[in-house]
């Protein structure tokens, strides 16, 4: 782990399955059953099993339930985990880590809530070692008649195949360091210490371990089984992070 990001969750050894994060503003259980029902709509056509699961013990054993990590189609698993806030966080099984994007995007419209997408890829990138580093965050409400899409606020800072890019776009938030945006090193117009104060204004302090599972709380995975067009590939953590180069 780089300086520049020192105090990511875990300490970065579930990445890439933390790298990025979804987090709907909703309860776990809610979150999963809807989140289910909108996937069983998808895959029963194919005669797919889509089951929800609960899950409980210590953050790092509930995301050992995503466990393999899958390449392809494979047998996917999604993690829906409560936190001491109104938000619940969402990962995935995939071996490069958590696709939130479209998730995210769907779930705000079907439960008419804010969910978001947060991304903290500390750039360790050394020749052809080493990571492209990304600080973003996504902020998705439902659907609003006029416009193509549901985001409300966008934000990155990303190293793009070696050049660094800002990114923005909807309505800045009042508590927004909004001077920031005109730094003159890219890197630095939206930091890792921004992305968690912005956070902190939205009610999530989604890099400290004690911020998931409460006493008593339950984490709900959603598995699909059955038929699947490709059987893809399986990975233990230890084998996704090395072929992340983490």
């Amino acid at each position: 782990m780089t300086q520049e990001m020192k105090g990511l969750l875990l300490e970065d050894r579930w990445a890439p399955v933390t790298s990025t994060m979804g987090f709907l503003e909703s309860g776990a259980e809610q979150a999963a059953q809807a989140f289910a029902n909108w996937h069983k709509g998808l895959e029963i056509s194919r005669g797919l099993t889509v089951e929800v699961l609960p899950v409980t013990g210590t953050l790092e054993q509930v995301l050992s339930s995503l466990l393999p990590l899958t390449s392809g189609e494979g047998q996917r698993r999604y993690l829906f985990i409560p936190t001491r806030s109104t938000w619940t966080a969402y990962v995935e099984s995939g071996w490069t880590g958590t696709d939130a994007a479209s998730a995210m995007s769907v779930m705000a419209r079907k439960l008419s809530i804010r969910c978001l997408r947060v991304v903290a890829v500390p750039h360790t990138l050394r020749g052809d070692r080493g990571r492209y580093g990304a600080v973003m965050l996504e902020v998705y409400g439902p659907k609003q008649p006029g416009k193509l899409n549901n985001y409300v606020r966008a934000l990155a800072a990303s190293n793009d195949g070696g050049r660094w890019v800002f990114d923005q776009s909807g309505e800045p938030f009042p508590f927004e360091q909004v001077e920031q945006y005109q730094a003159r090193r890219v890197r630095d117009r939206f930091t890792f210490e921004m992305l968690k104060d912005y956070l902190r204004h939205l009610g999530l302090s989604p890099f400290e371990e004690d911020f998931y599972m409460p006493p008593g709380a339950r984490a709900w995975l959603l598995q699909k089984t059955g038929p699947f067009t490709t059987a893809g590939r399986e990975y233990t953590l230890e084998e996704a992070r090395a072929a992340r180069v983490l």
